[in-house]
């Protein structure tokens, strides 16, 4: 067999094994196996999207847990896909037709832009999916999804109609979320609050009889233009005495009545609230309950305009104002006001603004025509399976923003004013003023057989992704798939779309399926910068994973997200610093190669000597370990590798995934390389009996610790593994999961554990003294227990050979010498007068002894002073009492060292 290479090169193995899994088949199930499935569903990344960090984490989260499953025999589907992504692929298809020809959507025309952006799909849709294999991603590629795919349109348009006749879905006429930039609707969800430093402006309206003005206070000066009514509370008074007045609405010069209304908040700005009910949802509630006119006063791009509804509400914008932007508007506006004397102050208020979830521009509330969907009778379901525990959500606070949200829910604006996505598949007659929701395209009215023509509007991209659990199983279609693996069990994505599209998944779930399409979520963190920032290409903090893996390998990319990835928190990384951020799962990956490599060096010369005799077993089973020849390290090394197989399962079935990772490191890294190899050295490079058992042991530990580790590190794991005996032409990816073996033995933990105390006692005292390295010295042991006795008898070999003792034995030494209390009450005795020079040694700890006797006095002396302490911040007083606490220990040592040394 070829010798492993010296230094383990990841772009060596990783592409090539990643392409050989793929062609095996490796991540395909099969429904015929009569496993139990496993199923889970990949978040489907936009067809614009690259891969970036935040794919990075949750990607290696999903494969992680899918990988565990795997091994654990189940019938195991991750299904991958992408997401046509309606706004998004529309703004850069836009772009691109602006920057080729100079031209908009709009001097195309809806087709052509449509062939555009399916020729931009076609070459752009599967990149992120490719990338995903360069991090291991074990999905089943020979179920890829799209939501823009023929079967998942027909499922989108069969849950449309359904929900029509239902009477689920309405058009509504109301104030929505409106986007000036991408000039489409949004839903609640995607209009995302940010809080911002504004202003309070106090405008007055004169009083239509010439007795004085009301003061009205806003923080949106521009949609003045637009007030139908000022409003007091019922409540309130002061004010009454102007409910049933009009006043003069500045620039607009239209009188408008003075009304009483519970939504005016007692207390706020000046108590009167101006009413616009074409640009604020609450001002349209108070308008519906007044029955007032609701005039439009901004166009669709944000610029002041004469847009009214009725086109009976004319001439409220100037003509100065016409065609300017809205914040420009507000600026002349202000500044008219005040020419006026009718802007009495303005102050600083912050507040909540809107912003598009995909160009970030601030939305405007405008009155439109709209689809809805009911979303409290689908919500109910949902709500009352988490309230039975039946959805379990980790970490469990996202379970109460989920209960919140469901319990306040409104309905779900799904119309959207683009021409990328699913049409609405609604037609309306406009002979007979018909319209009907169809699930195939009609010809004709069927009610007086004229022309028909269909919504120019197109479905909310989420309104396709809610369907995804199980649309991409066969729905509509009663497919095996779909009988097979739904429900799936785990859906593993960030919290910031828990209610874009977590949420709604379940009402579709228990809609359609009559079940919950999962009954775990895990919301895992996000990536930030050292800040804490959330990183971005606009702020420039990113950090490209497939440069990692071109650096590192994904192994050390994986390693490193899940090993800081603990339940609840985020994952910080240093985006200028990318040998520092991977550093741990760079280093841990080149020791495990360097393990292995010692490993299989030692089995590989056994092998070419004897045979194959003595590794004849298979791939799945321990290798033969005669429990009557283990020495107290084997068994001590098989008993910690059984506590790390219990506690990698028990972590990952809790997905305390960084616990998972960090439980076979610290085993193979502290166990197993930095104390059983060193203690079976001899013994490996020997011929006796007792080697063959300790290779035994040593490839049984390594191969099982591989396993524990696949999931998190699977390339390097599957390449050491397929070399160990007994595994040629074998791979770890279906490998069985290790269960304990039944090697527990908590004795011989103990033991080895006061082997592992003296051997670090001689090494603390040799550092202290400054031993040379070279340099033997020799020991004794006292107050031994017979427990302990025992354990220094049976490897009194490792302890001398480890801590470099030329003796160990329970008599002391004469002369000079250190000793080290030891736990259970022993202790040890390191003479020293033949490694170090005595008197030298006397001389400079009696020099650093006087030092710090001066330091410390001065130290007291300052702490006695009543001044000192009174008057200094109690911190820095604190901080003095620490200093002298450590300065008075460290001269007890120094004496007791200076009375071991007999100085």
């Amino acid at each position: 067999m070829t010798e492993l290479s010296p230094q383990y090169d990841a772009s060596s193995i990783e592409p090539p094994l990643y392409r050989d899994w793929e062609s095996r088949g490796l991540f395909t199930p099969d429904p015929q196996s009569g496993k139990r499935p496993f199923v889970m569903v990949i978040p489907p990344p936009n067809v614009t999207a690259v891969l970036h960090m935040g794919h990075g984490l949750n990607n290696t989260v999903q494969d992680v847990i899918v990988r565990f499953e795997r091994m654990r025999g189940r019938d195991t589907l991750w299904v991958p896909g992408t997401d046509h992504a309606g706004i998004a692929t529309q703004n850069v298809v836009e772009r691109l037709i602006a920057k080729e020809t100079g031209q908009t959507r709009f001097d195309i025309g809806r087709e052509a832009f449509v062939r555009r952006a399916e020729s931009f799909v076609e070459e752009t849709g599967g990149v992120i999916l490719q990338q995903l294999r360069a991090i291991g991603c074990s999905c089943d590629w020979t179920r890829t999804a799209y939501t823009l795919s023929p079967h998942l349109s027909r499922a989108v348009r069969e849950v449309f109609v359904t929900l029509w006749e239902e009477d689920l879905i309405y058009r509504g006429h109301r104030v929505i979320h409106w986007c000036p930039r991408c000039l489409t609707a949004l839903s609640d969800e995607e209009a995302e609050h940010s809080e911002r430093d504004g202003h309070l402006y106090h405008i007055r309206y004169p009083l239509t009889d010439g007795s004085g003005h009301v003061t009205v206070a806003t923080t949106r000066p521009e949609t003045l233009l637009g007030d139908v009514a000022v409003a007091v509370n019922p409540k309130d008074k002061a004010r009454q005495t102007f409910v049933g007045k009009t006043v003069r609405v500045p620039f607009a010069d239209v009188d408008i009545p003075v009304i009483a209304d519970e939504a005016v908040e007692l207390g706020f700005g000046s108590g009167f609230l101006k009413i616009t009910p074409a640009h604020d949802a609450n001002d349209f509630e108070v308008g519906k309950r007044h029955r007032l006119p609701m005039p439009l006063i901004l166009a669709p791009d944000g610029t002041m305009g004469d847009a009214s509804m009725d086109g009976k509400a004319g001439g409220r914008v100037p003509a100065e104002l016409f065609g300017m932007d809205r914040f420009e508007a507000r600026r002349v506006m202000v500044e008219q006001l005040k020419e006026h004397k009718q802007l009495e102050k303005v102050e600083p208020h912050k507040h909540a603004i809107r912003h598009c979830y995909r160009c970030d521009t601030i939305v405007e509330p405008r009155l439109s025509d709209q689809w809805f969907v009911k979303m409290k009778p689908l919500a109910a379901p949902a709500l009352k399976a988490y309230r039975k525990k039946e959805i379990t959500f980790i970490p469990q606070r996202r379970g109460d923003e989920y209960q919140q949200w469901l319990e306040n829910i409104r309905d779900w604006n799904i119309s959207r004013q683009l021409w990328w996505g699913h049409r609405i598949p609604v037609w309306y007659c406009d002979a007979c003023k018909t319209s009907k929701a169809y699930r195939e395209d009609p010809s004709t009215c069927e009610t007086c057989g004229g022309p028909l023509r269909q919504d120019e509007d197109v479905l909310d991209t989420w309104f396709s992704s809610w369907l995804w659990p199980f649309s991409t199983l066969g729905w509509p279609d009663d497919s095996p798939d779909l009988k097979h693996y739904y429900p799936t069990d785990v859906l593993v994505t960030a919290p910031e779309i828990l209610f874009f599209w977590v949420a709604r998944m379940i009402f579709a779930g228990f809609h359609f399926m009559g079940k919950s399409p999962f009954h775990t979520v895990y919301l895992h963190g996000t990536v930030r910068d050292t800040q804490h920032r959330k990183m971005s290409k606009s702020l420039g903090n990113g950090i490209d994973p497939l440069d990692v893996v071109a650096k590192f390998g994904a192994d050390a990319l994986r390693f490193t997200v899940t090993n800081g990835l603990a339940v609840g928190t985020d994952v910080i990384m240093d985006h200028q610093d990318l040998d520092t951020t991977f550093a741990s799962g760079r280093n841990f990956a080149n020791k495990l190669w360097n393990v292995g490599r010692l490993v299989l060096s030692h089995v590989e010369k056994r092998e070419s000597g004897m045979g194959n005799r003595e590794w004849k077993t298979g791939p799945h089973s321990p290798f033969p370990i005669p429990n009557s020849r283990l020495t107290l390290a084997d068994r001590w090394i098989l008993s910690r590798l059984d506590n790390c197989v219990r506690e990698t399962t028990e972590h990952l079935e809790k997905f305390r995934l960084n616990d998972a990772a960090g439980a076979p490191y610290h085993f193979l890294w502290d166990d197993f390389a930095d104390w059983y190899l060193e203690a079976i050295k001899p013994r490996l490079y020997g011929d006796s009996k007792s080697g063959d058992v300790a290779r035994a042991v040593a490839v049984h530990c390594f191969g099982t610790v591989l396993k524990l580790l696949h999931p998190t590190i699977p390339f390097i794991t599957d390449a050491l593994y397929q070399r160990l005996p007994g595994n040629a032409g074998t791979t770890i990816v279906t490998a069985a999961w290790p269960t304990p073996a039944g090697h527990e033995h908590p004795q011989a933990e103990e033991a080895f554990g006061f082997v592992q105390a003296v051997v670090n006692a001689a090494r603390a005292i040799r550092a202290d003294y400054r031993v040379k390295p070279g340099q033997t010295v020799a020991a004794a042991l006292s107050g031994l227990g017979a427990a302990a006795r025992h354990a220094a008898q049976a490897e009194q070999d490792v302890i001398r050979r480890l801590a470099k003792l030329s003796v160990l034995n329970e008599d002391a030494p004469a002369g000079a010498g250190a000793y080290e209390v030891l736990p259970g009450g022993a202790s040890l005795f390191v003479a020293l007068g033949d490694a170090i020079d005595v008197p030298r040694e006397c001389a400079r700890l009696t020099e650093e002894l006087t030092r710090l006797d001066k330091q410390l006095g001065a130290l007291e002396m300052k702490l006695a002073n009543s001044g000192f302490t009174s008057k200094a911040p109690p911190e820095v007083v604190a901080r003095e009492r620490v200093k002298q606490a450590e300065w008075t220990g460290k001269t007890g040592a120094l004496r007791a060292k200076l009375r071991a040394l007999g100085c």
